[in-house]
């Protein structure tokens, strides 16, 4: 049975796990978790359980694992769980490499950083390792299974386990993870001045027999090359315009290991994120074309037949063009507006907090 913030449980439970979760994806990843972990708690226990999921933005004013740990103890207090556990989408970094999880199994709570998971098979990983704290917070525990590149490690203290992931794959999952709580997909929507900018630009070229000439010249070297400098002109032009580029001092990120994790995942995610802008110009110029230009007049202008790379050409180079103007169109937007169309919530709030301080 799984419980919501607002609706009451429908029927009293033997035990209740807590699950608190930042907004977005921790979100979604947790309530598409929670009835499977449900399942497996009443075969693990032979009793019936209740998962409460709750959405908690105060865990965005939280840095580590012991002040997480702290406030999901608070939660489980105050709701009168039997367990819970923390989903967030807060990188935490160990001396030695990223942290995967930590259980305090006195206090009976556990906290779960989900861009150590990486960016594939989440939903499937997070169960994987959910059903591996509840193992350790059970009182009867059965040893723990293997999780893959998964290091499992007992302390003396409040936190009494740990999980931790393997060096070189570690901090490759975790910027993957970090950019997928990004969602680089979203960027394209939520650039609207910069959409805008570039589909204006992408219909000048449309009518300009110019353009059609250069992109049926073009060589695909020379046309792949056009791509990648419009791609980064306007992922660099985004990190610089609006600030997004993380530095190490006594005002900003202290650890240079964080600020280099999160710049890798500002570069990723913007670079994904104006590469499926690109693709949707490039769709929008290619159906453009084939409606609105005459294939004859096309033919004549180019002194050849014009076939389907023809106009596949055309809608690569008016693409490209119209992607260095939407570079151009994206300093129209504010920073709060460019954080908050490149970032999942977690790191929109907290640069949005970062420039409050600045300023």
């Amino acid at each position: 049975m799984i419980a919501g913030w607002e609706g009451p449980v429908a029927e009293q439970a033997d035990h209740v796990l807590g699950l608190v979760t930042d907004p977005d994806m921790p979100t979604q990843v947790g309530r598409r978790t929670a009835e499977r972990v449900t399942d497996w708690l009443a075969r693990r226990t032979g009793r019936s359980w209740t998962i409460d999921v709750r959405s908690d933005p105060l865990a965005a004013e939280h840095s580590s694992s012991e002040e997480l740990l702290d406030s999901v103890d608070r939660h489980r207090q105050e709701q009168g769980w039997d367990f819970a556990i923390c989903l967030t989408d807060l990188p935490l970094l160990l001396p030695k490499g990223p942290l995967l999880a930590d259980v305090s199994t006195q206090r009976r709570v556990a906290l779960v950083s989900l861009p150590a998971l990486g960016a594939i098979r989440t939903y499937h990983r997070t169960y994987r390792l959910l059903t591996q704290l509840l193992d350790d917070l059970l009182p009867d525990g059965t040893p723990p299974m293997r999780l893959g590149p998964v290091h499992r490690a007992q302390h003396d203290g409040q936190v009494d386990v740990r999980y931790t992931t393997a060096r070189l794959r570690g901090w490759v999952r975790l910027v993957s993870g970090m950019v997928r709580a990004n969602r680089p997909w979203q960027l394209v929507w939520g650039l609207s001045s910069a959409l805008a900018a570039a589909l204006a630009a992408a219909g000048f070229g449309l009518f300009t027999s110019t353009v059609w000439q250069l992109g049926d010249v073009l060589s695909p070297l020379r046309a792949l090359t056009t791509t990648v400098f419009a791609l980064a002109l306007m992922t660099v032009w985004l990190i610089a315009a609006h600030g997004l580029w993380e530095r190490v001092g006594r005002r900003a990120i202290r650890d240079r290991r964080l600020a280099l994790l999160y710049n890798a995942s500002t570069i990723t995610t913007l670079s994904l994120g104006v590469a499926c802008l690109y693709a949707v110009v490039c769709v929008v110029s290619l159906a453009g074309a084939l409606t609105l230009i005459d294939a004859g007049v096309l033919a004549k202008m180019l002194g050849h037949s014009a076939d389907w790379p023809t106009y596949a050409r055309l809608a690569w180079m008016v693409a490209s063009m119209a992607l260095i103007a939407g570079a151009l169109g994206s300093s129209l937007e504010t920073d709060a507006a460019v954080r908050q169309a490149a970032y999942g919530y977690r790191e929109e709030q907290r640069r949005a907090q970062h420039a409050e301080a600045k300023d």
